[in-house]
């Protein structure tokens, strides 16, 4: 039997949600050097929204192992003299992007041979853009997941005067699937016409808005009998996302009397999106996912286009509309030229989409030398931000772990892994459950 040509390749993915977990681990296989043989270690940050089993089965990425971690933890096992990883992939909030490159870069001094970092977002970019952008600064690779993005990045980096050359274009590394088709009827007898609503943990926030959106749902539900409504679910109660969500649409349904062709759907998207003819959403990465397939994509105007919504995003699009424009029939058809500039590859060149970060992986791993991590925020560029950052993951300013940190030089004990499942799980009832309550009754 001949011997394999492939190179073998170790990245670390450490994620801090079931979202996140999706984005890292998948774009960890899309940039990886062609011929890898990869090893895939997960590295699950402990906190509120960690994924539970289900989550991680839904994403449907296997790693060779997976485990929780602290951030200290993670340090501590990168920081090993005999590490063995390639690359290190960071998929977390800007905040924790930026305390574990110092605590790397603190872990690897006097290194000459390092693992490549790489960081990025999950989806598009609408909010917060200068903050998260320089929280991520110090990586080797900063991934934007559009040409906009790229353009949009690099022009912050270098208005700041920080190095740019971090910043590479590719793609969502979650598109796929088939090209949609019409319906037709003698090719899938049976099939209804199916009207996916995407929902989204926290947009919109309120109650109000929350139970006008299922109404509108179930409404058209009723209105077109012969159509299947379904309302696509991130979580089942007691879960938790990248966002807290503290009014699940399963407990406002359960006041609802929704008709038969109306159905709660939990799952993989791509699956969904397999039987979907009209994806509606707010403003979720799930339209990004439609628009790649090219499904009609609504992105509601009801509650108007704005920045707290995200839907301001698709301002261009030819996507926005609202319930009754759908109810009356409306099918939208998305601008190309809009669609072009979002990392959507609708036009068949998604798999070219990630050579650029390849060759630039490719180039820094034949490296005999890489430079320290050098991230924008230092204690002297920002004094006053970055010790707080650094803090709540128990780092001090130079990136070293801070005086009685926990569990930062030997691994946890089952008493204490005990503990923090149990105070994870009290949070996550004080979100859901308490903290509504104490809210509505300041309210009245």
């Amino acid at each position: 039997m001949p011997a394999s040509t492939s190179k073998s390749l170790r990245v670390a993915v450490l994620a801090d949600s079931d979202t996140r977990w999706k984005w890292g681990s998948l774009t960890a296989n899309r940039i990886s050097p062609a011929g890898s043989d990869i090893r895939l270690d997960g590295f699950l940050l402990r906190g509120r929204a960690t994924p539970t089993a289900r989550q991680l089965e839904e994403v449907g990425v296997r790693a060779d192992s997976l485990r929780e971690v602290t951030a200290l933890e993670f340090l501590r096992e990168l920081g090993k003299e005999d590490d063995v990883y390639d690359v290190v992939v960071l998929a977390l909030v800007g905040g924790a992007v930026q305390a574990v490159l110092h605590g790397l870069s603190r872990a690897w001094e006097g290194r000459a041979k390092r693992p490549l970092v790489v960081t990025g977002y999950v989806g598009v970019v609408y909010e917060k853009l200068a903050d998260g952008l320089l929280l991520r600064h110090g990586a080797d690779l900063v991934l934007a997941n559009s040409r906009q993005d790229a353009d949009r990045f690099r022009a912050v980096y270098e208005g700041v005067g920080a190095d740019a050359g971090s910043v590479t274009e590719v793609a969502l590394p979650f598109l796929g699937g088939a090209a949609y088709a019409e319906h037709d009827p003698s090719a899938q007898p049976g099939r209804p016409y199916t009207v996916v609503f995407a929902a989204q943990p926290s947009v919109p926030e309120s109650r109000k808005d929350r139970t006008y959106l299922l109404d509108r749902l179930i409404g058209h539900a009723r209105l077109h009998p012969d159509r299947e409504v379904l309302l696509k679910l991130r979580s089942k109660p007691g879960e938790h996302t990248t966002h807290i969500e503290e009014l699940p649409y399963q407990k406002l349904v359960q006041k609802a009397d929704p008709p038969a062709n109306f159905r709660l759907v939990y799952g993989h998207m791509g699956e969904v999106l397999d039987r979907t003819d009209l994806l509606v959403t707010i403003s979720s990465t799930a339209a990004l996912e439609s628009l790649h397939r090219r499904i009609p994509t609504v992105v509601l105007s009801d509650l108007g286009v704005r920045e707290a919504l995200g839907n301001h995003h698709f301002v261009g699009s030819g996507c926005l509309a609202s319930w009754d424009q759908l109810d009356a029939g409306h099918r939208p058809v998305s601008d190309p030229e809009w669609v072009a500039r979002q990392g959507v590859a609708a036009d068949g060149s998604y798999e070219t989409a990630f050579d650029a970060a390849r060759l630039r992986i490719t180039e820094l791993l034949a490296a005999d030398e890489l430079p320290p991590l050098a991230p924008y925020y230092t204690p002297v560029t920002a004094p006053g931000y970055l010790p707080g950052i650094l803090a709540r993951h128990h780092l001090g300013p130079d990136g070293s772990p801070l005086p009685g940190a926990p569990a930062a030089d030997r691994e946890p004990s089952p008493v204490r892994q005990f503990v923090r499942r149990a105070a994870r799980g009290a949070y996550r009832h004080g979100v859901q459950r308490v903290a509504p309550v104490i809210r509505r009754m300041g309210e009245l």
